[in-house]
C-alpha cells in the first residue's frame, strides 16, 4: 500500500508557503503571456506543413479537434491550479489524489514532455534562423545545420544553432523568473503580431479552389493530423507549474490557462485556412518553414521575411516557458525526496533552481542537436496526452476525497467534462505511430527502475 501513500493537501500548501524560497512575481497577464508564449511556436510555424500534407485543407478541423481535447483538460488544470497552487503541476496534484506511484509516473512523464518540447522547438527555431540568414546570403556549414540523418542526401552531424539557443535560454532562466517573464512578454507580443500579419495579408491571396478536395485522405488523415497537431497546443499546462511564483494564484492561474488556450485556438484555425488556401496542401511536403513559404508563393517576400524573424523570436518563448516548467517539476519532486536534494536547492542570489536549470538545459540541448524533429514531436505528444488524462482523473478523485476544499475555480460539467477529456486524449494517442508507443514504454520502464531502486526509499513520506 506504500505505493499509494498520499500527501496531505493541507500540508502541501503549508510547506509551499513556508519553504519554497521562490519569488512571487507573476500576475494574470504574465501567466497569459507565458501560456501564449509556450503554445505558439514550432507547432504552427513548422508542423503546419506536415499536418497539411496529411489532412489537406481539413487541417482546420484537425486543429479544432486538438483544441477541444486540450480544452477539456484545461478546465481540469484550472481547478487544480487554483485549489492547490503548489509547484509541480499535475505531478503535485497526482501526489495528493492518486498516490506516490502515480505521482512519480506522471512526474517522470512531464520531464519527457517538457524536456523534449524544448529540444523540438530548438530544432524548429534553427530551421527558421537558417531561412532568415539565407535571405541575407549567409549560410552555415551543412554538417552543423541538422541532426545526423535529418537531411536526406546531406551529411549532417550536429544542429549547432539548436544547441546554442538552448544554452542562451538556460542562462536567462537561471538568473530569475521576473527577468525571464519581462523578456517573454515582449517576444510574445512580437510573435502574435506576426501571426496576425500572416492572416491579414494572406487572406487576400487565398484561392478557394485550393481547398478542394477538402479531405484528400479522408477522416483518417484528419485524425492523424490532429494527433500530431496536438503538439501545437502543448504549453498551457506549463502555466500551472508557476503556481508558487504567482501573486494571486487562485484568481490568476485559471485566467492564464484558459485565456492562453482560447487565443491560440482561434489564431491556429485562421492560419491553417490561409496557408492551405494559398498553397495546395501537397506542396508543403519537406518544407521546414511552411508559413513563410506560403507568403513567398503569394508574392509577398517582405512579409515572409517578417514571419521568419517573428518565428525566430517567437519560438524562443516556447523554449523559455517549457524549460521553466520542467525545472519546477523537478524542483517539486526533489523537495519531496523522490529525486536528489541538490535538484531543489535555490540559488541565494537569483532565487532559482540554478543547478537544475543548467543540468536539464545542457542535456536536452544535446538531444535537440542530435535527434530529428519528427521523432521528437510524436514522443512529446504521447507524454502530454498521458498527463492530460491523469489530471482529468485526478479532478474526479479530489472532488470525492476533498469535497470541502475551497475552490476558486470549479471545472464545469463534472464528471462529464473530465471523462470527455480522458476519452479525447486516448483517441489521439491511438492515432500515434507504434514506434512512439514503444519509445514511451521504454521511458516508463526506466522511470520505474529509478523509482523502485531509489525514490521509494528516499521519499519523505516513506520516512
Amino acid at each position: 500500500m506504500s505505493l499509494f501513500r498520499k500527501k496531505s493537501v493541507e500540508h502541501m500548501l503549508a510547506t509551499s508557503a513556508q519553504n519554497a524560497g521562490l519569488k512571487k512575481a507573476l500576475g494574470a497577464l504574465d501567466l497569459t503571456f507565458l501560456g501564449v508564449g509556450a503554445i505558439i511556436g514550432t507547432g504552427i510555424f513548422v508542423l503546419t506543413g506536415t499536418g497539411a500534407v496529411q489532412a489537406g485543407p481539413a487541417l482546420m478541423i484537425s486543429f479544432l479537434i486538438a483544441a477541444v481535447a486540450c480544452g477539456f483538460a484545461a478546465l481540469a488544470y484550472a481547478e487544480f491550479a487554483s485549489t492547490i497552487p503548489v509547484a509541480g503541476s499535475i505531478y503535485t496534484y497526482s501526489y495528493a489524489t492518486l498516490g506516490e506511484l502515480a505521482a512519480w509516473i506522471i512526474g517522470w512523464d512531464l520531464m519527457l514532455e517538457y524536456g523534449l518540447a524544448t529540444s523540438a522547438v530548438s530544432v524548429g527555431w534553427s530551421g527558421y534562423l537558417q531561412s532568415l540568414l539565407s535571405g541575407f546570403g549567409v549560410s552555415l556549414p551543412v554538417a552543423l545545420t541538422a541532426a545526423p540523418g535529418a537531411l536526406p542526401g546531406h551529411e549532417t552531424l550536429f544542429n549547432l544553432p539548436a544547441f546554442l539557443v538552448m544554452m542562451a535560454i538556460t542562462a536567462l532562466l537561471s538568473v530569475g523568473v521576473r527577468e525571464s517573464a519581462r523578456i517573454n512578454n515582449v517576444m510574445v507580443a512580437i510573435k502574435v503580431t506576426v501571426v496576425l500579419l500572416v492572416i491579414a495579408v494572406g487572406v487576400f491571396h487565398v484561392t478557394p479552389a485550393n481547398w478542394h478536395p477538402f479531405m484528400p485522405n479522408g477522416w483518417n488523415g484528419v485524425f492523424g493530423a490532429a494527433a500530431v497537431m496536438f503538439f501545437a497546443f502543448i504549453g498551457f499546462d506549463s502555466v500551472s507549474s508557476a503556481a508558487e511564483e504567482v501573486k494571486n494564484p487562485k484568481r490568476d492561474l485559471p485566467i492564464g490557462i484558459i485565456a492562453s488556450l482560447g487565443v491560440c485556438a482561434v489564431l491556429y484555425v485562421a492560419v491553417a485556412a490561409v496557408v492551405t488556401g494559398i498553397v495546395p496542401s501537397a506542396q508543403f511536403a519537406n518544407v521546414s518553414h511552411p508559413v513563410s513559404y506560403a507568403l513567398q508563393v503569394a508574392g509577398q517576400p517582405w512579409v515572409a521575411g517578417f514571419i521568419d524573424l517573428g518565428a525566430v523570436l517567437g519560438m524562443l518563448t516556447v523554449i523559455l516557458v517549457m524549460a521553466y516548467g520542467q525545472t519546477r517539476v523537478i524542483f517539486a519532486m526533489s523537495r519531496d525526496g523522490l529525486l536528489p536534494a541538490r535538484l531543489s536547492r535555490v540559488h541565494p542570489r537569483f532565487a532559482t533552481p540554478f543547478f537544475t536549470t543548467w543540468l536539464v538545459g545542457i542535456f536536452f540541448g544535446l538531444i535537440g542537436a542530435l535527434v530529428p524533429l519528427n521523432v521528437l514531436a510524436e514522443l512529446i505528444n504521447i507524454g502530454t496526452l498521458a498527463a492530460f488524462s491523469m489530471v482529468s482523473i485526478a479532478v474526479l478523485v479530489l472532488r470525492r476525497t476533498h469535497p470541502e476544499l475551497p475552490r476558486a475555480f470549479r471545472c464545469p460539467g463534472v464528471p462529464v467534462v473530465p471523462v470527455l477529456a480522458v476519452a479525447s486524449c486516448l483517441f489521439l494517442m491511438v492515432n500515434l505511430q507504434a514506434i512512439t508507443w514503444v519509445a514511451f514504454l521504454v521511458w516508463l520502464v526506466v522511470g520505474m527502475g529509478i523509482y523502485f531502486g531509489y525514490s521509494r526509499r528516499r521519499s519523505h513520506l516513506a520516512r
